[in-house]
């Protein structure tokens, strides 16, 4: 018990092949998240179409209310009958 047998170092020799193996693949694989990092920030910086928030010491804007005429009962369109 406890020692490394054969399917064992195989796997471990597949997982080393992968990851040092070939043409730096590691090195690839960081370029590419530094690339990710990069546009990420790059796409923060450049949401300046954004609305900027309210003055909070600019008056309150006010909204007029209106309300509707009355319906004449015998010209309603959505009448039924």
């Amino acid at each position: 018990m406890g020692g490394l047998s054969l399917p064992h170092l195989l796997l471990a020799a597949v997982v080393i092949l992968i990851l040092f193996g070939g043409k730096g693949k590691i090195s690839e694989l960081m370029a590419d998240v530094a690339k990710g990092i990069k546009s990420f920030k790059k796409g923060l910086s450049d949401d300046d179409s954004a609305p900027k928030p309210a003055d909070p010491a600019a008056p309150a804007k006010t909204i007029d209310h209106q309300t509707p005429a009355p319906i004449d009962a015998a010209r309603d369109p959505n009448k039924i009958g």
